[in-house]
Formats: structure tokens, sequence, C-alpha cells
């Protein structure tokens, strides 16, 4: 027990948890020890000496009023319950029998000496011991990933179960992604590297601590796009919001302060490769990339891309949006089986109704190139310039 310190600093550092927390474990360790010997209605509180490398454990005694309640405790339960002495607690006038002095909120400490109970003792020390520096581990591990939540990681794959969960090795942890948080039609062998989002870390009876992966979350396409698009990653083009319907079809929507720069060029890449490598992870994804407009009309307008729309009525505080659409653009707003009238509603966040119109939405002519013509051919600007 001398060199118990020197014991503890080199659990911690074979364990990769701060010396700190190793102290802690250990302090809670002697106190559940010392209760185990005694009562667990008794006190204690442990000192350790750096300096020297010893520690203390001490009984504290509490001088309370003589109608205090905390002089008894309920021990039992239901029917059974009954009232017995604390041990951490003694009236005032109990106490000034020992000591004329004392006073109310007072408190009396003797030194309790683990060594004069044994094995037992011991025994029971190396238990509370492991386990709290366990929960010490674990508590270390549970915060280092709970910062990384909302993060791409890259794991390798353990094993498919037979519910279909797929079970990665992340670094000091275990991932698990579940057949509803996979891409439909993915399927993964062991040894196989995929990379996911940490949805959340979380602590089940069965797995213990576990990472918990998605790969069909909207913020897994942002950090995918942030990951290919550097001026994502520097925040000079933003995200402002981001819909999926897994493994068919995706819509972003993307804005930038600075006016030199454009944000869907930026995002699509040159000959589309940026855009391509994210379409490729999401196995075969297609991704449209519009611009973001603050004004409903717009942004619900653009979100309904390639369709064309001839006019727009957006009731703000319904959040709900009638567009006029002509016949042979409808199919397009639609999409196959819903599927582009859905992403824009989901992007918006408005309920986006179609009403048909008569008519037929013709290709919209350069205006640069009336423009031109009108300039080539029309010089009866100049008649008077040779008079």
């Amino acid at each position: 027990m001398e060199k118990i310190l020197d014991i503890i600093e080199a659990i911690a550092h074979e364990k990769n948890i701060s010396k700190e927390h190793a102290l802690d474990a250990f302090k809670e360790a002697l106190i559940n020890t010392a209760k185990k010997l005694t009562s667990f209605t008794s006190t204690f509180e442990v000192t350790i000496n750096n300096d020297t490398k010893t520690y203390s454990v001490y009984k504290v005694i509490t001088v309370v009023a003589d109608d205090d309640e905390q002089l008894f405790v309920e021990v039992g339960k239901d029917d059974n319950k009954q009232k017995i002495e604390s041990d951490s607690f003694i009236s005032l006038s109990e106490a000034k029998e020992f000591d004329d002095s004392l006073e109310l909120g007072d408190q009396l400490k003797e030194e309790f000496i683990l060594e004069e109970h044994g094995r037992t003792a011991s025994a029971n020390l190396f238990r509370e011991l492991e386990y709290h520096v366990q929960r010490r581990i674990e508590q270390d591990l549970f915060e280092k990933y709970r910062e990384k939540v909302g993060t791409v990681m890259l794991g390798t794959v353990n094993r498919v179960d037979a519910e279909e969960n797929t079970h990665v090795e992340i670094g000091e942890l275990k991932g698990i992604l579940t057949q509803r948080n996979r891409i439909k039609g993915e399927k993964f062998k062991r040894g196989d590297s995929i990379r996911a989002l940490l949805r959340y870390v979380s602590v089940d009876p069965e797995y213990g601590l576990f990472l918990e992966l998605t790969r069909t979350s909207p913020k897994f396409l942002e950090a995918l796009m942030a990951s290919e698009v550097p001026e994502i990653d520097d925040g000079v083009v933003e995200i402002v919001a981001a819909a999926r319907i897994p493994g068919e079809r995706a819509k972003i929507a993307l804005k930038t302060e600075q006016m030199n720069v454009d944000p869907i060029g930026a995002a699509v890449g040159v000959k589309g490769v940026r855009i391509n490598a994210v379409s490729e992870e999401l196995n075969g994804e297609n991704i449209d990339c519009i611009e973001f407009s603050p004004i409903p009309e717009v942004f619900v307008t653009r979100a309904l891309s390639p369709a064309i729309s001839q006019s727009i009525k957006v009731d703000a505080d319904e959040k709900k949006a009638v567009v006029n659409i002509t016949g042979d653009q409808k199919a397009k707003a639609i999409g196959k089986s819903g599927i582009n009238i859905r992403l824009a509603s989901m992007l918006t966040g408005y309920t986006i109704e179609l009403n048909e119109i008569e008519g037929v939405t013709e290709r919209q002519v350069d205006s640069s190139e009336t423009t031109e013509a009108a300039k080539t051919t029309d010089t009866s600007a100049l008649e008077d310039l040779f008079k």
C-alpha cells in the first residue's frame, strides 16, 4: 500500500486516462471499500499528498441539532422500511458530552486505517478500483467521441449480424450501422472500409459504449461536400439546407457572400469532379445543387428545377406555396414517384401545391443573342452622321 499512488499513475498511463481521473477513481474505490467494511450510512473523505505520495481516509461525523431528521435514515423497501441511526451525524447534546466547545455544523474526523482490515479490505479495494477505473475510461471515451458527433468517421467492417446490422471498428470503440441507417442496396462484408456520419454516442446493456452511425442523414451529405469542396470547408460557400432520399436523389442549397465566387460552380467542380466524388460515395445518388435565395418565391422556384414555373404565390405564415405550371412541365416538377416535389418541399420547408394552367413553356432565348442581332442590323442611328 505504500506504493499505491505509483501504481495508480502507472494505471493511468497504461489505460490512457488522465492522472486526475485515475486519482478520482482511487478515491471513490477507497470510500466504497471503507463503507463496505463499516456502514453504508457512514461518510468518508480521502486526502492525497502528492509530495509524499501518501493518502489518508477519514470518517466524518457532522454535528446537527437534536431534532434534525438527518440523525436517522430509512432502510429497507416498501412495508419493511425502518429507521436506524446514521453514522454520518451526531446530535449537538451528544457531541457536547465529548467536547463542550463543539457547535452546530462542526465536523469530527477519525482516521480509518484500511490496512487494519486485512485481505478483505485489499480484495474489496481491488474490485472497486477496477470498476471505477473502467468507468473513467468509458467516461473519457464518451467525452472524446461526443465532441465528434456530426463528423464523418472512417472504420473497418468487423461483422454483419443476423439483423443486417453492420458492426464497424472505429478507434477504441465499435460503431453500429443499422439497416435503416444504410443506403438502400448497400451491402458490406468483413474487412470493408466505410465512411459514415456519427449520430451519437450511446451506452447499451448489450453493446456497452458504442457509436451509432448513419449514411442516410442529410448531414452526411453536407459533411461529404465539405470534405470535397474547399470553399465549403473554409466557409466561403455555405450550405443552407440539404434534402435527401438516400440512394436516389438529393438537393442542396448553397450561398456565398462573396460576389466573385460561384457557389454552384465551386460545389460541382471542373467537369463535375467534386460532385461526382460525393455521388459515388453515396451509391450513385444524383445531387442537384441550387443557389439559395432569401426570397421564398425564388427559392421554391429554384428548388423545383428542372421544371420551369409560370408564377408562384407563397403564404409565409402557412408555409405553403401554390405554383402555376404548364402541363408539359408538370411531370418534371413532380419527378419520378414524386421525388422532385418531395425534395423541393423538404429543402425549402414549404408545402408545395401545383396548379396546372393552359399553355406550353417555350425554351427561353438568350437575351444577349437578340441584343447582338439588334446591334448589327439596325444602322438607322448612324444615318445622321453621313448627311
